[in-house]
């Protein structure tokens, strides 16, 4: 259990700096970082790239992980991290899969599309890495990009998408082996940031809450063989297609 906790460490360490310098110094300027909660008040969007740079940089020096799953998995993270970073800086008020893809079709590309393919592409190729299987590459990826975008889902109020975070990634550090050396990185950069999102003071964005749940979803890669990545993958469909059918205005 040592490693786990050296990586859990590690990334809680680096969100908490990176977010604190962030804060101080926010450069290109408030427009840039500032943004309005749910609750009308006006928070930073620091937490975001805090919460992706402890997570790729916790899994790239997790020495418990073949040195091929460290670099995939923080490759990973930070790809998810900087479509999610696209679309915070450049996105618009559209949401729903349905309406990016119909944009896409007629040779717009929305933030979302951005999201949708750049986030699917990332997991496909980190599942290339995990898994030695055709199927279970797929899985991996489904697996890895259906965790990006349920955590984004539920970052809808504060503290809910690192609380999420927290309690899954809890599971996985309980397992042990592959699976726990993955979930500590998410799981130390959420906790890191968890108070300052919970104060209202910062909210993940689509950065960090991409991010995170990559994270988690290489987690549950790391942790599971076909059977188990089936069935995850086939939660993570089903309610992605849930929610865009009962509010087409999230993702």
């Amino acid at each position: 259990m040592k490693r786990p906790l050296t990586t859990l460490a590690t990334a809680a360490t680096v969100a908490r700096g990176t977010y604190e310098t962030l804060r101080r110094t926010r450069p290109g300027g408030d427009t840039l970082w500032n943004r309005t909660n749910h609750a009308g008040r006006t928070v930073t969007l620091c937490a975001g790239p805090a919460a992706a740079l402890g997570t790729a940089v916790a899994t790239a020096t997790a020495r418990a992980l073949p040195a091929r799953h460290r670099w995939a998995g923080a490759l990973t993270v930070l790809a998810a991290g900087a479509c999610g970073a696209y679309d915070d800086a450049a996105g618009d008020d559209r949401r729903g899969f349905r309406t990016h893809l119909s944009a896409l079709r007629r040779g717009e590309v929305t933030g979302g599309a951005v999201k949708l393919l750049g986030i699917g592409a990332a997991g496909l190729a980190a599942g290339a890495v995990l898994k030695d299987r055709p199927v279970d590459k797929l899985l991996a990826g489904v697996v890895i990009a259906g965790s990006a975008h349920a955590v984004n889902l539920l970052d809808v109020r504060p503290a809910r998408a690192a609380g999420a975070v927290l309690a899954l990634g809890a599971g996985g550090l309980a397992r042990g082996g592959t699976g726990a050396a993955l979930a500590a990185a998410p799981v130390g950069a959420a906790a890191a940031l968890l108070a300052d999102d919970a104060a209202g003071r910062t909210m993940l964005g689509d950065t960090g809450a991409h991010a995170l749940g990559a994270g988690l979803g290489l987690a549950v890669v790391g942790a599971n063989g076909r059977t188990g990545l089936a069935l995850h993958a086939a939660v993570l469909v089903a309610a992605t297609i849930a929610a865009d059918a009962r509010n087409p205005q999230s993702g």
